[in-house]
């Protein structure tokens, strides 16, 4: 293990996640599989603690901007909480049934995931890009003042939660397309109400997967190093960086990365 190579690729991680907003998850995991060879099931783990650091700083200062939405952090944490800790139940069970490859379940898992994530973002990309006055038909808005608005948010919030739980993938990116698409939060808070959920998500998720014994501090702390300066740097980048460019060529990158996740691992 390159314990300089590690922080600097972090590093550039998290200037990608700063600017871009496109999940670190997405690049670490893959990165720790491929380039230093790590299980997968360790370097899930390892990644979601990680994570959790770079999330809780920035759901914090969000917290103190008012920059976020709190009724919608709190009703989506109310089912991706218990959504991870399902997750990461799944993932011990598959580690107890000596008949199951949990490193081979989880490659393509993961892969799926980002796959997922990549297209989703590839469409509304294109669609911005392409077809800027196209009008769709609009999805239904979630009114967290009805009975139905918070059980659809609930039963999103746990979906999601789960797949975080298993692969560690989408705890900002997918949540943040629910965000646009079910609440239309402004440009203002959506950000800081995505970091925010992703936060409280992840500190329950790393619980549940520091129990499962799969984490590795000596890969986490690196991690660390190299994503929390990267993503403030990023984050100063961002105003600066054509955004719609940078995103095509990271999404054509974790198009790549999953590809050889299911296909070749």
């Amino acid at each position: 293990m390159d314990y300089l190579l590690l922080p600097f690729l972090s590093f550039v991680v998290g200037i990608i996640v700063g600017l871009t907003g496109i999940g670190g998850a997405s690049l670490i995991t893959p990165m720790l599989i491929f380039v230093f060879h790590v299980p997968p099931a360790i370097a899930v783990s390892s990644d979601v603690v990680a994570a959790t650091l770079m999330k809780v700083i920035g759901g914090f200062k969000h917290w103190k901007q008012q920059t976020l939405d709190l009724q919608v952090v709190k009703w989506l944490a109310w089912g991706s909480v218990p959504g991870s800790i399902t997750g990461v139940g799944i993932l011990y069970l598959i580690k107890l049934n000596a008949t199951l490859d949990l490193d081979y379940i989880l490659l393509r898992a993961i892969g799926f995931m980002i796959l997922l994530v990549t297209l989703l973002g590839l469409a509304q990309l294109s669609l911005k890009t392409f077809f800027p006055k196209l009008q769709l038909p609009e999805p239904p808005k979630f009114d967290l003042n009805t009975q139905r608005g918070r059980i659809s948010t609930l039963s999103v919030g746990a979906f999601l939660g789960c797949l975080v739980g298993l692969t560690s993938v989408s705890s900002g990116a997918m949540f943040a397309i629910v965000l646009i698409t079910f609440f239309r939060l402004d440009a203002r808070k959506l950000v800081g109400t995505d970091i925010s959920q992703a936060a409280i998500l992840l500190v329950f998720t790393s619980l549940g997967h520091l129990c499962l014994g799969t984490v590795n501090w000596s890969l986490v702390l690196p991690i660390w190093l190299g994503t929390v300066p990267g993503v403030l740097l990023g984050a100063k980048l961002c105003k600066i960086t054509p955004q719609g460019a940078l995103r095509l060529v990271i999404y054509v990158i974790l198009a790549g990365v999953s590809w050889k996740l299911v296909y070749q691992a």
